[in-house]
């Protein structure tokens, strides 16, 4: 059974989406929040914008948490993100040690953890964070799903 997820945590997340979408990056958000409840580090995909195909919005977050920290290690926080991470997200969600992580939309195509290279199901993983996927989901896709379908209408004009 999952621990109470606070919405509003997963409401952030999205609203760090939408504002992404509004850049014209692919609408996913993050939230990184602290044991205390306190909201650590909040982005969208930034990666035209940054010219960077690591700034996904996890890696955002996880790297402001840590230079804010002065750790690496951000044991015992919790990350909301809209989107199932990818392999490369997964494998810094683990080596960050994060404690559970909440993500709305499966991502069958890119996908890290429940699709394509489950990485956190190697036994090479050195830290599993606890997951609840699903949370949110349903504003999640419609996010994306409304981004993309705009993408495909410009593209026929």
């Amino acid at each position: 059974m999952a621990p109470p997820a606070p919405l509003g945590h997963m409401e952030r997340a999205l609203a760090e989406a939408r504002s992404a979408a509004a850049r014209g990056e692919v609408p996913v958000g993050a939230v990184l929040v602290a044991p205390s409840g306190e909201v650590i580090a909040a982005q969208g995909n930034r990666t035209r914008e940054l010219s960077d195909p690591s700034a996904h919005a996890e890696m955002l977050v996880i790297r402001d948490a840590a230079a804010r920290l002065g750790s690496e290690r951000l044991i015992e926080h919790d990350l909301y993100v809209t989107l199932e991470p990818c392999p490369m997200c997964a494998a810094v969600i683990s080596f960050a040690r994060i404690r559970r992580l909440y993500y709305g939309a499966p991502d069958p195509k890119g996908g890290g953890v429940e699709h394509g290279p489950r990485v956190f199901s190697h036994a090479t993983c050195h830290h599993r964070p606890e997951l609840y996927p699903g949370l949110g989901e349903g504003e999640a896709s419609a996010i994306l799903k409304a981004f993309f379908a705009s993408r495909r209408i410009d593209e026929t004009r």
